[in-house]
């Protein structure tokens, strides 16, 4: 079937994707999900949240303030080289942004894109610029940040907060979809810092690179964190700047954590996105 690389969020990693690699392989693709730089198993976290140091955690810069975009694309890019054909590179919410600037930088080694609920930064700069738009207003979560992210270099959770209030947020802009234990499972291994490099660097895209890939779009018709209108912003100037390869939109009743509340149908989609071996072989 397809090879599958699979690219997470912010704050997110590799075995949150673990459901969603799970039906990809029980449908015969071969897949890999990555830790990208900064996040999961290859994370970095600041002093004050592992000592639980609250105050400092509002000041102390991120270990992940001087990670660029480029490095992380950069990084992906090298283990795309490791295949022996082009894999699908389907991404999950920020993670969108990197699979961006990845296909721009490489578009030889990307057989097709499939952002799942996933920014899609190009004619309007980068992720942050879209953040900022009236769309992106009903978006929940802002009570979740704990620092100044100009002063930290990085965009900071704290995950592991007992107040139930802040839970409560992080479950309803997040995890919407998934039942409280299955929530604080996911929660639990979330990382503090998302570099902020991600927001505010352009992806660079183009039509003659990033747009020769064939892509999909996975909207989320109840995403509490992405909201539907500003998925669809994106999904309009991704096809202004690129007619020629427009998005094959697929909608779902889900929320932003689709790839755990509905793993089998994002595989199927997945696993039939235009430029994947089955679409190109029925």
């Amino acid at each position: 079937m397809n090879d599958v690389v699979l690219i997470h969020g912010a704050w997110h990693g590799a075995g949150h994707l673990a459901a969603l690699a799970g039906e990809l392989t029980a449908r015969g693709h071969r897949v890999l999900a990555l830790d990208l730089l900064g996040h999961g198993t290859r994370a970095r976290f600041p002093a004050s949240y592992l000592s639980r140091d609250l105050a400092a955690l509002r000041t102390e810069r991120s270990p992940l303030a001087g990670l660029s975009l480029d490095e992380v694309a950069a990084d992906v890019v090298a283990t795309l080289r490791r295949f022996p054909e082009p894999p699908v590179v389907a991404a999950h919410s920020m993670g969108g942004t990197v699979a961006t600037r990845v296909a721009e930088l490489a578009p030889e080694l990307v057989a097709a894109l499939v952002y799942i609920t996933a920014f899609v930064p190009t004619t309007r700069g980068p992720a942050g610029a879209y953040l900022a738009l009236p769309e992106a207003k009903t978006a929940l979560g802002g009570g979740l940040f704990v620092a100044d992210p100009g002063v930290i270099g990085a965009v900071r959770l704290d995950p592991r907060s007992t107040d139930p209030a802040y839970q409560d947020e992080l479950h309803a802009a997040y995890f919407s979809d998934l039942d409280r234990p299955d929530f604080e499972a996911l929660a639990a291994s979330l990382t503090p810092d998302q570099p902020l490099s991600f927001l505010s660097t352009p992806t660079g895209a183009t039509a003659g690179r990033w747009g020769s890939v064939p892509r999909t779009y996975i909207r989320t018709l109840h995403d509490r964190a992405l909201p539907i209108e500003l998925q669809d912003v994106m999904i309009r100037d991704a096809d202004e700047l690129a007619p020629v390869t427009a998005f094959t939109q697929v909608t779902l009743h889900a929320g932003h954590a689709v790839f755990a509340a509905a793993p089998a149908g994002v595989a199927e989609v997945i696993g039939r996105a235009p430029g994947s071996r089955r679409a190109d072989h029925g």
